[in-house]
């Protein structure tokens, strides 16, 4: 539906490129493009519902503003400093040496007579390439992913949950976790009316969720965090939450992201167990969105895996839950976002539905083998007794250390600006502080964070997403920003933010 001159009506997505986009305002001013068969009236209704605040307006903006410091016009600024979303080499992080190598390697074999490499990435490319198609990375796989690889992934599973088994077979390979999520959603998604499916996602929550159940035609039931208590779940929040959406859908899936995006909350184990009792009670899919499980920095924070958890409460939940957990690439001290490599894990899923599952998968033909294969050497790092060892575990060490000093930083920063407090950033790498706005600044017609968003980027260069591209509790605003850039930049990032509060405190008391 085209809007007539002078409106800025529709999503929230809409309104801010109408404001800074002269080309979509001329479309939408002008152009009727009515014989078209493909129209906003004749598209997929459930696309336009969809939201994904991360790479929302405001990152669209932000590109504008690039170009227009590209063509030379004076801004109160030299840069915009992205700090929207967790690209980690985008913001500086390095590589990890020996899986660039291993990668490079695998990409162009004829390095493998090169000297300058180490024979424990010789010995790691040569063997995934032996399990690929003609021995090449542009070789298809198996829609499920390499079978050597899912076997290194379940041997990693049994290491890091302490000894419990896993079937490669029930490992899925994908383009990043967010394919596997999306793929999930899909097997659970059905009915219509009161018998439509109802997803549990917290709030604050991920787009991607909010996103994958618009576009699926599901039912969004909402469960708020609790920012009192450094964004905990509390399980009476889930029952109250569960109950209101019997009313009207029928709930089938209960997501957690842990550690949390973009809350940065670490759960602890009794709150996974308690979570597990309630999905079982109440014949929920528990999915567990675990890509940050490296992430953790505050003391007396610990990742449990759901699945340790699951087996470890005994026969009456471990041969009961359906559990599907997600793990990528694209995080963690690796940071290797572009690769799109993750996998899910499913557990106590119908036999009947796997071949489904499977079917499904199979149409997409396989995930990226470059991913896969990063997530090999991701999963099968160097041993103390191979000559890359020490270089990896520095690396390792070094790119989470940093990451939680940036973490403690950010988390004190903040909460040393009037109007701004800041939950301490246990985990992941994001920070979602709840910000005071003036009623004045609180305008009609307006989201209020987007406003004071979108005015931070025009006035200091700094990217970030409005809380409202989250969720959150009516009445409140937050933003969420990463910690991924370096030290130095960051400072520089905070204190901008610092001046910025409180001079637009100033403006619009």
């Amino acid at each position: 539906m085209l809007r007539p001159q002078g409106a800025v009506g529709g999503s929230v997505w809409e309104r801010a490129l109408y404001i800074h986009s002269p080309h979509l305002q001329s479309l939408l001013n002008g152009c009727e493009y009515r014989d078209r068969v493909l129209t906003m009236d004749t598209m997929n209704p459930n696309v336009k519902r969809v939201e994904y605040a991360v790479r929302g307006p405001i990152v669209q903006r932000a590109v504008q503003i690039e170009r227009e410091l590209k063509m030379g016009i004076k801004k109160p600024f030299t840069e915009v400093i992205k700090a929207n979303i967790g690209d980690c080499h985008a913001m500086g992080q390095k590589p990890i040496t020996f899986f660039r190598q291993v990668l490079a390697l695998c990409s162009y074999p004829d390095l493998l007579e090169d000297s300058k490499f180490p024979e424990d990435a010789k010995s790691r490319a040569r063997r995934i390439l032996q399990a690929c198609g003609g021995g090449s990375l542009g070789a298809y796989s198996t829609s499920q992913g390499i079978e050597m690889i899912r076997q290194d992934i379940a041997r990693y599973i049994e290491q890091r949950d302490g000894g419990i088994t896993c079937d490669p077979d029930n490992i899925y390979l994908s383009t990043g976790a967010s394919d596997a999520i999306v793929t999930m959603l899909k097997l659970l998604v059905s009915g219509e009316g009161m018998s439509r499916t109802g997803v549990m996602i917290s709030i604050p929550q991920y787009p991607l969720y909010s996103a994958a159940l618009a576009d699926l035609g599901a039912v969004q039931i909402s469960y708020y965090l609790d920012e009192d208590n450094c964004w905990s779940l509390d399980i009476s929040e889930l029952r109250h939450a569960l109950q209101e959406a019997k009313k009207h859908c029928s709930p089938r899936a209960l997501c957690i992201i842990n550690p949390g995006n973009p809350t940065g909350q670490v759960q602890s184990r009794q709150c996974i167990e308690d979570v597990i009792r309630f999905a079982a009670a109440e014949k929920l899919f528990l999915m567990a969105d675990e890509v940050y499980q490296d992430n953790v920095y505050a003391d007396g924070c610990k990742f449990h895996s759901f699945k340790k958890v699951l087996f470890e409460m005994g026969l009456e939940y471990s041969e009961k839950v359906e559990l599907a957990s997600f793990h990528s690439t694209s995080k963690c001290y690796m940071g290797e976002c572009g690769f799109r490599g993750g996998y899910m894990e499913v557990v106590n899923l119908d036999p009947e539905v796997k071949v489904q599952l499977t079917k499904l998968v199979s149409v997409r033909l396989c995930p990226p083998v470059p991913g896969q294969a990063l997530l090999d050497v991701v999963v099968n790092p160097p041993q103390p007794d191979e000559p890359s060892y020490d270089t990896f575990i520095k690396e390792r060490t070094d790119t989470l250390a940093t990451l939680a000093e940036k973490a403690s930083m950010t988390q004190e920063i903040l909460n040393q600006v009037p109007g701004i407090k800041c939950n301490p950033v246990q985990g992941a790498m994001y920070t979602f502080p709840r910000i005071h706005l003036p009623p004045k600044a609180i305008l009609e017609g307006q989201v209020p964070d987007m406003f004071y968003c979108m005015k931070l980027l025009e006035e200091t260069g700094i990217c970030l997403v409005p809380g409202s591209g989250f969720g959150q509790r009516d009445g409140t605003y937050h933003f969420r920003m990463t910690i991924l850039p370096p030290k130095e930049k960051l400072k520089i990032v905070l204190a901008k933010i610092k001046e910025f509060h409180q001079h637009f405190m100033e403006q619009y008391s």
